[in-house]
């Protein structure tokens, strides 16, 4: 997960979306028969794992199907995302060489196809910033073009900093929306609401549609990837702030209030709201996803 820096662009009009997105991380933790699919418009499955020759390693063999019919009967869609930190490496190999790129997105599209996904999200955790950052536009206009029109390209991309300035603008085209991943940040608190505002201001600032842009909050505290529902479980007070004593250490997350905060900013600035993931999340009352739909059904959305 990407540690940005700062910059200070422009600010960018208020988005006017049709509509408004719910997009849910779902790892093979989750459990298909269990996800709330009326309170979610997208599911991003993770992760397809690139190899460096255009292959991918070998998927769930039962979790794709049970999880897209599900999804598709409650009229969700369902992205596979490819990547995930710590496949750099695959995803530069790749995308630099012709025929490994194309390799890549005949596969690709054929999986997409074979277990009826909606369309593919990249996340590629992070271009270089040199050759790397053009071959990422090589492999989103080869995937545009390959994938049938009714299929989404979608991408998770950094907050800010250089790991967010390697993506082409010239990408933004390409893609129907891009997650923006606002979270471990270098400072104390690793999702804050500053940064969440110094992000949109970033990615709508480079030009990126409000239409498309889709803000990344998570379910889970640092340090230490603790999640939500496991705060939750030891102190259910904890819903309602940011920062806690959890094992002994000092932790940082979002509570209830912050993610309904973040929820209007997205409703206000963007066109949807991501999160990393919702198996992380706890039930009942206190589920931030139910936070989130909470606003969104405030806001006329739904």
């Amino acid at each position: 997960m990407a540690k940005p820096n700062s910059p200070s662009p422009k600010k960018s009009p208020k988005a006017e979306p049709a509509a408004f997105r719910v997009v849910a991380y779902v790892t093979d933790a989750a459990v298909p028969a269990v996800i709330p699919y009326p309170e979610l418009t997208h599911i991003n499955y993770a992760f397809l794992i690139p190899n460096a020759d255009g292959t991918f390693a070998q998927m769930n063999s039962w979790m794709p199907g049970e999880l897209v019919r599900l999804a598709h009967q409650q009229n969700v869609k369902v992205l596979i995302s490819v990547g995930g930190w710590g496949w750099d490496k695959q995803f530069t190999s790749l995308a630099a060489n012709p025929a490994t790129r194309t390799a890549f997105v005949q596969n690709l599209v054929k999986i997409v196809e074979q277990h009826s996904f909606d369309g593919a999200d990249i996340d590629w955790e992070f271009p270089d910033p040199d050759q790397s950052s053009q071959n990422f536009l090589a492999l989103m206009q080869e995937l545009r073009a390959a994938l049938p029109k009714d299929k989404l390209l979608t991408a998770a991309v950094a907050a800010l900093g250089q790991n967010a300035a390697v993506i082409p603008s010239e990408s933004f085209g390409l893609m129907d929306f891009v997650n923006i991943m606002v979270y471990d940040n270098s400072g104390p608190q690793h999702s804050s609401m500053d940064f969440a505002q110094s992000a949109l201001d970033y990615w709508l600032g480079r030009g990126l549609p409000p239409s498309k842009t889709v803000l990344g909050v998570p379910f889970y505290a640092q340090p230490a990837d603790i999640s939500y529902g496991k705060i939750i479980k030891a102190d259910p007070a904890a819903a309602q702030v940011d920062e806690i004593s959890y094992a002994g250490m000092l932790i940082n997350y979002n509570g209830i209030p912050t993610i309904q905060a973040k929820t209007r900013l997205a409703m206000q600035r963007a066109s949807g709201i991501m999160f990393w993931t919702l198996e992380m999340d706890a039930s009942g009352d206190l589920s931030l996803l139910k936070a989130i739909n909470q606003v969104v059904s405030e806001g006329g959305f739904k």
